[in-house]
């Protein structure tokens, strides 16, 4: 069994719609997590609320307060790939996570994560992503170790001041083997949640997303592409990458969700966060950051000289 080192929280919602107590409130809420599941976890005094208190199996749900808990899963899975540390300050760290590892907890992760390793190797408890890469996706995360200034750098993503470039690689048809390059598309499309849930999918409406694609090299049937997010839905170049007939080598999602399986290290998606840049809202440096990664299907090419 791997136990979580964090607690969890969830606030509770502002009426009570029925459940009655708090446990009764977790097993409908969790539904993917059997009752008995939770009733022993009640049972051993691992569900509290925020402040410390134990709750049992009979104590009254409360509007809007927090309940704190230790996430758990019989087998969690071990990725026996190592991340960097690029940079670090007294505001923000920068890391470069490998293919397969999550950036936080979720799903049968609890401890197996770039959060938890960062923290392990800098000491610092008070670490927070500031955004997301999927689990698939290799590359850059910046990281906030200051709570004062935190907000600055979720504003530079909110306001879109965050500049992020991409690489992937993707299997050419015929037709786009023969264009010269670099080639060049911008998708600008309406991207909502599909089913089941963890996909997403292009419908009609308000364009909410927005990447500009470009075919830089070729080798054989395959392109390697420059990828720039003006937006950020999840799953959006895998997405737009598709939209243009190409989709990312090695993904499981799309154009076909395949069965879920044992993790395949030897096929990771071809899909890289390379390239992260911003001008610092503390201290005013002009960051570049870029990783030091490539992707497999792509290998740099050195050519050798003679003497």
């Amino acid at each position: 069994m791997s136990k979580a080192t964090k607690p969890s929280e969830i606030t509770l919602p502002p009426k009570d719609l029925g459940w009655g107590t708090v446990l009764s409130f977790l097993i409908e809420k969790f539904h993917r997590i059997d009752a008995a599941t939770w009733q022993q976890r009640v049972a051993d005094g691992k569900v509290y609320w925020f402040g410390g208190e134990l709750i049992d199996a009979n104590t009254a749900f409360l509007p809007s307060r927090r309940v704190c808990y230790h996430r758990e899963v019989p087998v969690e899975p071990v990725i026996p790939f190592t991340h960097q540390i690029l940079y670090q300050d007294e505001h923000i760290i920068v890391a470069c996570k490998p293919h397969f590892l999550p950036v936080t907890p979720g799903g049968e992760f609890v401890n197996e994560c770039l959060l938890e390793r960062v923290k392990r190797d800098t000491g610092l408890h008070d670490v927070v992503a500031v955004h997301r890469l999927d689990k698939e996706t290799a590359g850059l995360v910046l990281f906030s170790v200051n709570s004062q200034s935190r907000p600055l750098y979720y504003q530079l993503f909110a306001q879109g001041h965050i500049r992020k470039s991409y690489q992937a690689v993707a299997r050419l048809s015929e037709e786009l083997q023969q264009l010269e390059l670099p080639n060049r598309w911008q998708v600008k499309n309406r991207l909502e949640k599909s089913t089941p849930a963890f996909l997403m999918q292009s419908v009609d409406g308000e364009v909410n997303a927005f990447s500009s694609l470009t075919l830089v090299e070729k080798r054989a049937e395959l392109g390697l592409f420059e990828l720039c997010p003006h937006t950020g839905k999840t799953h959006q170049l895998r997405l737009h990458m598709l939209s243009v007939g190409c989709p990312i080598l090695f993904d499981k999602y799309y154009p076909v969700l395949l069965p879920k399986q044992q993790l395949n290290f030897a096929e990771p998606l071809q899909l890289l966060a390379k390239r992260l840049s911003f001008v610092d809202p503390v201290t005013g440096l002009d960051h570049q950051f870029e990783s030091p990664r490539q992707l497999q299907s792509w290998p740099v090419i050195t050519e050798s000289k003679e003497n």
